[in-house]
């Protein structure tokens, strides 16, 4: 009996995995399948869905990249995500060490400016569509990539801020104080000392804010009409006509523009879950 009690229970470890393999079954079952039809034809795809008879090859694949610009589109995409994450991060960050450094005469100033911050995560981003338009037109900015970069920094200001003042406030100020005996300004405080720190924290959220860039739509298809300046997440709408829907070509567009995410959330993976434990959801 007591050999029979020191021998580990197997069994929640089996149930365990068991209802993981179940789970990442049914979250990557639906992309496996999006691959499936894009090598279907459009009848097919209507008619058989689920059939495992794939008719049309490589034909969608090549109508979507005859029919989209893709060196236009991922173009004008990375450079929405390296703008906006480069004076997004930088902004977000100093005002971020502000609210968890600075010294307020009423502690509930600073509280009222942090909550003030996190409020953008309890606004759907439909409802700013139509006042962010009207503004866009008042200011003339139509067609333009200003016109993007401005909302797009603007919905990444709360999520930006819950993470980096989360773990600013776990930061030991002993080292920063440390360094300000030695004789180090702020700027190289900030340069030389929290940000090499706190770099897995940037790393979290350069991958959730391009992510986010890569994938939006409401506010592309609103503000930006001219061809040239369309984003990857307006590629597959290419496929819809006034009458007709060209599924199969729609398919293996959304197959394209995914991809590229894949290869970069692989990527950097390693760096969300260690940017998300490392005192980030704290406070």
């Amino acid at each position: 009996m007591n050999e029979l009690a020191r021998k580990p229970k197997r069994w929640p470890k089996i149930v365990s995995r068991t209802f993981l393999i179940l789970v990442t079954i049914l979250l990557v079952f639906p992309f496996f399948w999006m691959v499936l039809l894009s090598f279907k034809s459009d009848t097919q795809i209507l008619n058989n869905p689920f059939s495992l008879v794939l008719d049309a090859g490589f034909s969608n694949y090549v109508r979507a990249m005859q029919v989209l610009d893709l060196k236009i589109l991922f173009g004008n995409t990375i450079f929405l995500a390296a703008t906006t994450q480069a004076v997004g991060l930088i902004i977000t960050f100093m005002s971020s060490y502000c609210l968890s450094r600075m010294v307020f005469r009423h502690q509930r100033i600073r509280d009222g400016l942090y909550l003030f911050f996190l409020l953008g995560l309890t606004i759907p981003s439909y409802i700013l569509l139509f006042p962010i338009y009207r503004m866009v037109v008042a200011m003339h900015l139509q067609n333009t990539y200003l016109s993007l970069i401005l909302p797009l920094i603007a919905t990444s200001i709360a999520f930006n801020t819950l993470l980096f003042v989360g773990f600013l406030r776990d930061f030991p100020s002993e080292v920063e104080e440390a360094a300000i005996i030695d004789g180090c300004g702020l700027f190289s405080l900030c340069a030389r000392i929290v940000i090499p720190v706190i770099k897995p924290v940037f790393a979290t959220l350069l991958v959730f804010n391009v992510v986010y860039v890569w994938n939006e739509y409401p506010l592309s298809v609103t503000l930006i009409s001219d061809i040239n300046k369309m984003t990857v997440s307006l590629g597959a709408s290419m496929f819809r006509g006034t009458y007709s829907m060209d599924y199969s070509g729609m398919i293996a567009a959304a197959v394209l523009i995914i991809l590229p995410q894949l290869v970069f959330y692989a990527f950097f993976q390693r760096f969300i879950i260690e940017g998300m434990t490392a005192g980030a959801v704290k406070g």
